[in-house]
């Protein structure tokens, strides 16, 4: 098929998630439209989320501010831009570029209206396909084949780097995420690694290595709080645990969730990654909800969250301590599930 664009940019700044959940649209673009360029804008420090994407042919990045930015975009004489990001500075670069363009709808007044007054009027639509609506100018279709995650060879992981135990297959536990209210406390850390009868990986950035040395020291010297202690009696069983946070780079750190035989993660980015390379997931959320659409897609997923709460969510996106102080969207959770062999 052809198209009467012949050079299209793609713009989304941030953040992890987000990156990863557009990859469907420069893949459709580019295998629908295979004589079509595929350009592709974000940050810095997100350029090896897109970089070793074969569907993109070239990255721009924004670093200090958007004058530099818009002088090289316009260099390149785009046909149309798809803009999955929406906000002000997308705004100004379709203003400076003067080109044909479509932006997804990020539904900000809906999410406002089911925080606020929990009145629902959310859209049953992945923001997958969101991101592909926009495209649809292009005449672009969803091929369904769910989100994309490229490792460059020098990131692949050896498994002579993890601990013998390690060697014959994990589980990978995220234990990491941007926000508080969207991450387990250590007590529930605890109960579900707890639960995990197979060696468990324990994944992040180095933001969450205090947390994974924690946790590896209670499991392996069982140096803990009485009411701990009890629990793992109450549970009978003893993890192994790896903490892999702070001790590999992003792509290294997606390529151990690849090889995982399972993935616990909480609403991050960690988990659209596991979602990319069609891994069973245990998905664990707290202040925000599923209704967002942004669950696990095209995958195999299970989602544990506390339904009973009327404060609940508190925001879309979350907040660096619980606005009610109980926490009971996490302190209320109940791991019931099995690791099938």
């Amino acid at each position: 098929m052809e198209s009467k664009y012949r050079k299209i940019l793609i713009l989304r700044f941030s953040s992890i998630g987000d990156i990863v959940l557009t990859t469907p649209v420069p893949r459709c673009i580019k295998t629908q439209f295979p004589d079509c360029e595929v350009h592709y804008c974000t940050k810095q420090s997100f350029r090896s989320l897109v970089e070793n994407n074969p569907y993109i042919d070239k990255v721009h990045i924004l670093k200090s501010g958007l004058r530099d930015l818009i002088k090289e975009l316009k260099k390149e004489n785009f046909d149309f831009i798809v803009d999955l990001h929406h906000n002000i500075r997308t705004k100004l670069i379709k203003i400076a570029l003067r080109k044909p363009s479509s932006a997804f709808n990020k539904l900000n007044y809906e999410k406002w209206l089911f925080v606020q007054f929990r009145i629902n009027k959310l859209p049953n639509v992945h923001i997958v396909d969101r991101y592909l609506e926009a495209a649809s100018p292009l005449g672009v279709k969803n091929d369904n084949l769910g989100l994309d995650y490229f490792i460059p060879e020098k990131d692949v992981v050896e498994k002579e780097w993890l601990p013998d135990e390690f060697q014959k297959g994990y589980v990978a536990v995220v234990i990491g995420a941007t926000y508080y209210t969207k991450k387990l406390p250590f007590e529930k850390l605890v109960e579900l690694c707890d639960r995990i009868s197979k060696p468990i990986v324990l994944i992040g950035g180095k933001e969450d290595k205090e947390m994974g040395d924690r946790l590896t020291t209670f499991f392996k010297k069982h140096e803990a709080s009485e009411h701990l202690e009890e629990k793992l009696k109450e549970l009978g069983k003893k993890s192994v645990l790896f903490n892999a946070c702070g001790k590999f780079n992003l792509n290294q750190s997606a390529d151990l969730i690849r090889k995982a035989s399972y993935v616990f993660s909480h609403d991050t980015g960690m988990m659209h990654i596991a979602a990319a390379f069609k891994k069973y997931t245990f998905s664990i959320w707290g202040n925000t909800i599923t209704q967002f659409g942004m669950y696990p897609y095209k995958t195999k997923f299970i989602v544990f969250e506390n339904n009973k709460l009327d404060c609940r969510p508190c925001s879309k996106l979350g907040y660096h301590k619980c606005p009610k102080k109980h926490f009971k969207c996490m302190k209320d959770l109940v791991f019931d599930f099995y690791l099938p062999e």
